[in-house]
C-alpha cells in the first residue's frame, strides 16, 4: 500500500511541460469516451436498426444489453492492459487501447442494418463492443495513473479530476455530434442513416489522439520505479494473489466505485433512457436537455477534486451516495412533472390498473425474440402498455367476484375488459379480437389524458435541466475524487493493475447493467420508477461499507 505522509509532502513540482503533457492525456481520453457513448446516446435507433426481428420492448432491453456488453468486458481488458501497463509502461498501453478503441467505432458506421443482412447485424454488432470494452478497461487506470504520477501529493486530486472531466466532455461531444446531424439532416433521414455519421467522424478523432499521445512522456515515478529495476515480474499475482492487497480491491470495489457507478450512470445515461422510452420526450430535445445539464455541472468535477485535496476523498463519494439514495425518488418524480405534464397528471387522475384473476402475466421480456404475449389476457394488456409507455399497477385482488383465468382493467374510473383466454387460444381469430381491445384500450387512455409523445410546448425546460443538473452535480461528488483514492490505495508497481480492476468491476458491472436492469425492473412491473431501486440499493452498499472499512487516503505519498 502507497505510504503515509503526514505533512503531505511533494514527490515533485510538476513543470509548464508536465502540465501540457497532463492536458494532453485527458484531451486524448475525451475521444475515447465520445467513441464508446455514441451507443448509449442512439439505443433507441439502434433498436430498430439491429434489433427489428424481435417484439419492441424485448429490442429495447437487447439494445440496453448490447450497450452493456460493452461494459461487462471492461474488467478482463483492465486486467490484460493493466498488466501490461505495470510491465512495460503507461504510455504504449495508451496508444494500444486508443487504435481498438477507435477502429471498432468507425466499423459500427459501416454495420449493415438487420433488414439487410439478419442476425448476424447485431451479432457483429455485440462483438464491436465487446472490443470497445476491452480497450476501455485498460484506457483508465493508465490515465488515472499516469497524471496522479506526474502530479504533487498536495494537489493530487485536483489534477486527476481533470481525468474524471472526459468521461463527461466525451459524452458532451458526443451529444453535440448528434445534435448537430440531427439538425442538419432532419429526423426521419437521421433514424434512416444520419445516425451512422457519428461513428464515422469518429476515424479524424483517433488520428487526433492518435497523435496527442504520442507526444507523451513516460510516467516518471513508473520511469524511475524500472531504472532501479523495482517493477513488478508478476502484477496479477501480487495484485490479487495476496491477501492483504486483494482486500483493499475488495473495499475499494465495495466501498467507493459500486456506489460511484451507480450514481453516474444514472445521472448521464439512465436519466436519458427515462427521458425518452418513459416519458416519451423526442431524442433531439433530450440530446440538447441533458447537454446543457452536463456543460453547467461539468466544472464541479474540477472542483470536487480540488476539494477532497483539502479534506479528503471519503467524505465526499459518501456524501455523494448517501444524497442520491435519499433523493432519486422526488427527483424522477419531478423530472417527469416538468418533461412530461400530461402523463403526470393522466397517471394520478387516471391510473391504470390491471387485476388478473389465476391467469399468467409474463416478465415481457424474450430471450429468443419469438414470442409474441398474445396468447393470455395479462400479456396482452402488458405488452400494449409497456410499448405505449404507459405506466400501470397490478393489483390481484382489485375485484372480489372473479372469473377464474380472466383479467380486469381500470383506467380511472372505466371498466375494461381484455379478450379471454378462450378467444386468444383461436390462433385465427386472436389477431381482430386483439385490435378490437387495443382499440378500446387506446380511447379509454385518450379519453383519461395518456399523451402518445410529451408535448414540446409544455415541457417546463429550465425545471428539466435543474432536474438534470443536480443529477449530474451527484456525478461529479462521487467521480471527482475517485482516481485520486485508487491511485493512492495501491503501491507503485502493480498500481495500474490494482486500481483499474474493482473500477472496471464497478463501473462496467455495477454501473454499465444500471440500464438494462432498471428497465427490465420497469417492463416487468409497469412502475416508471422501479428501477430506481436498483441504484439505491447500491448506493446504500457503498456508503456502509465505504464508512466503517474504507481508509482515507489524501495524506498518503504515491512513491512508493
Amino acid at each position: 500500500m502507497a505510504t503515509t505522509a503526514g505533512d503531505v509532502p511533494r514527490h515533485h513540482q510538476a513543470t509548464q511541460s508536465e502540465k501540457l503533457v497532463i492536458t494532453a492525456s485527458s484531451l486524448g481520453t475525451v475521444f475515447e469516451w465520445y467513441d464508446f457513448y455514441l451507443y448509449g446516446l442512439l439505443a433507441t435507433i439502434i433498436t430498430s436498426q439491429f434489433f427489428s426481428g424481435v417484439n419492441e420492448t424485448t429490442g429495447f432491453i437487447f439494445a440496453l444489453a448490447a450497450f452493456a456488453a460493452g461494459f461487462a468486458v471492461r474488467p478482463f481488458g483492465a486486467l490484460v492492459f493493466g498488466r501490461i501497463g505495470d510491465l512495460v509502461g503507461r504510455k504504449n498501453t495508451f496508444l494500444v487501447t486508443m487504435g481498438i478503441m477507435g477502429l471498432s467505432t468507425f466499423v459500427v458506421g459501416l454495420l449493415p442494418s438487420y433488414a439487410s443482412i439478419g442476425v448476424a447485424a447485431p451479432v457483429l454488432l455485440v462483438l464491436l463492443r465487446l472490443l470497445q470494452g476491452l480497450a476501455l478497461g485498460g484506457e483508465y487506470g493508465g490515465a488515472a495513473t499516469y497524471v496522479a504520477e506526474h502530479a504533487p501529493n498536495d494537489r493530487r486530486g485536483f489534477y486527476t479530476s481533470w481525468i474524471q472531466t472526459t468521461a463527461t466532455l466525451g459524452l458532451f461531444a458526443a451529444l453535440l455530434v448528434v445534435i448537430g446531424v440531427r439538425t442538419l439532416v432532419g429526423e426521419a433521414a437521421f433514424a434512416s442513416w444520419g445516425w451512422r455519421v457519428p461513428f464515422l467522424v469518429s476515424i479524424l478523432l483517433l488520428g487526433v489522439s492518435m497523435w496527442i499521445r504520442l507526444q507523451l512522456s513516460e510516467s516518471p515515478v513508473f520511469q524511475k520505479m524500472k531504472e532501479e529495476g523495482k517493477t513488478s515480474k508478476a502484477p496479477l499475482t501480487e495484485a490479487f494473489g495476496q491477501w492483504s492487497n486483494l482486500r483493499v480491491v475488495i473495499l475499494a470495489l465495495l466501498g467507493a466505485v459500486a456506489g460511484q457507478a451507480v450514481v453516474w450512470y444514472t445521472g448521464q445515461f439512465y436519466a436519458l433512457f427515462f427521458l425518452e422510452k418513459m416519458l416519451k420526450v423526442d431524442g433531439a430535445t433530450t440530446n440538447i436537455l441533458i447537454a446543457i445539464a452536463l456543460a453547467l455541472a461539468t466544472p464541479f468535477f474540477v472542483f470536487f477534486g480540488w476539494l477532497s485535496d483539502r479534506i479528503g476523498r471519503k467524505p465526499i463519494i459518501l456524501a455523494g451516495c448517501l444524497l442520491a439514495a435519499v433523493t432519486y425518488f422526488p427527483l424522477f418524480n419531478a423530472l417527469t412533472h416538468a418533461a412530461n405534464p400530461a402523463l403526470a397528471e393522466a397517471r394520478e387522475r387516471a391510473p391504470v390498473v390491471l387485476a388478473p384473476f389465476q391467469t399468467h402475466c409474463s416478465f415481457q421480456f424474450d430471450p429468443i425474440g419469438k414470442q409474441s404475449f398474445d396468447t393470455t389476457p395479462c400479456d396482452v394488456a402488458k405488452a400494449w402498455l409497456a410499448k405505449a409507455g404507459v405506466p400501470y399497477r397490478v393489483v390481484p385482488d382489485e375485484w372480489s367476484d372473479r372469473v377464474p383465468d380472466t383479467l380486469m382493467m381500470r383506467v380511472g374510473d372505466r371498466v375494461i375488459v381484455p379478450p379471454t383466454t378462450e378467444a386468444l387460444r383461436d390462433p385465427t381469430g386472436r389477431k381482430p379480437v386483439i385490435a378490437a381491445f387495443q382499440k378500446e384500450l387506446q380511447a379509454a387512455l385518450s379519453e383519461a389524458g395518456y399523451p402518445a409523445k410529451a408535448d414540446p410546448a409544455a415541457i417546463n425546460k429550465p425545471l428539466v435541466v435543474a432536474v438534470l443538473f443536480v443529477l449530474v452535480l451527484y456525478v461529479t461528488m462521487v467521480y471527482g475524487p475517485i482516481a485520486a483514492l485508487l491511485v493512492e490505495l495501491f503501491p507503485t508497481r502493480i498500481r495500474y493493475t490494482s486500481m483499474s480492476l474493482p473500477y472496471h468491476i464497478g463501473n462496467g458491472w455495477f454501473g454499465g447493467f444500471l440500464p438494462t436492469v432498471a428497465f427490465a425492473m420497469v417492463a416487468a412491473t409497469g412502475d416508471i420508477y422501479y428501477g430506481l431501486w436498483y441504484p439505491i440499493i447500491v448506493a446504500l452498499l457503498t456508503l456502509g461499507v465505504g464508512l466503517f472499512f474504507l481508509p482515507e487516503t489524501f495524506r498518503r505519498n504515491i512513491d512508493g
